[in-house]
């Protein structure tokens, strides 16, 4: 048997109309099995490493990504995942703001997906996938991983973004702002974001953010 370590990656893109949708990155197979598939990055795990180690090392080789947040997923080990062989794999996940992706060094066998509309990916990762992604959903409630698709501070109307793009479509904007106004993790900065035309909107930030060098 052998134990190899996959990411799932999830970052904020705008799509065609402007708007956060959420995207993950995949690398292209160049050997069997699957040979010309697309595939979670990812790969063996040394005798010698730990495993959130290895997960960040074998996702910073194959796509040039260094997150600053990565969380152990699931453990995936069904018999039949690899046609070579039993594998068992410890699947992490990344949440990567946009200025993360931006720095990274593009890589050639890198291809970034909308994380709802994937093509047929090797073995069974898009089973991974999915799990990652009803996780992800599921966890939205929590102040911690909506500011990790965020910088510092932000506006009422950038957070709905953010949970209108895991969820998957569109929130009523009075509705939200008053669900989120009583949040105890929600603060105000007293800071408005500068150079727009009309009435300025409010900065807020997270009682629990850790501060970033975005």
């Amino acid at each position: 048997m052998k134990v190899a370590v996959s990411t799932v990656i999830f970052s904020l893109r705008q799509d065609d109309a402007g708007m956060p949708s959420l995207w993950t990155p995949f690398v292209l197979r160049t050997r069997e099995p699957q040979l010309g598939q697309w595939a979670l990055p990812g790969g063996w795990l040394p005798a010698n490493e730990e495993l959130e180690a290895a997960a960040a090392r074998t996702l910073g080789e194959t796509t040039g990504l260094r997150p600053s947040y990565l969380e152990q997923l699931y453990t995936f080990g069904g018999v039949d995942r690899s046609p070579t062989g039993r594998v068992v794999s410890v699947v992490y996940w990344a949440l990567v703001r946009a200025s993360e992706v931006e720095r990274a060094e593009p890589e050639e066998n890198v291809q970034w997906f909308p994380a709802d509309h994937l093509p047929g990916l090797a073995f069974d990762h898009n089973q991974i996938v999915d799990y990652a992604l009803e996780r992800l959903r599921t966890k939205m409630g929590y102040a911690d991983i909506a500011h990790r698709f965020l910088g510092d501070t932000f506006t009422i109307a950038q957070l709905r973004g953010v949970h209108e793009a895991v969820l998957g479509h569109k929130l009523d904007a009075a509705n939200f702002r008053r669900s989120v106004a009583t949040s105890p993790d929600l603060i105000d900065t007293g800071e408005v974001v500068s150079g727009t035309p009309h009435r300025p909107p409010k900065l807020y930030r997270f009682a629990t953010h850790p501060q970033t060098k975005d």
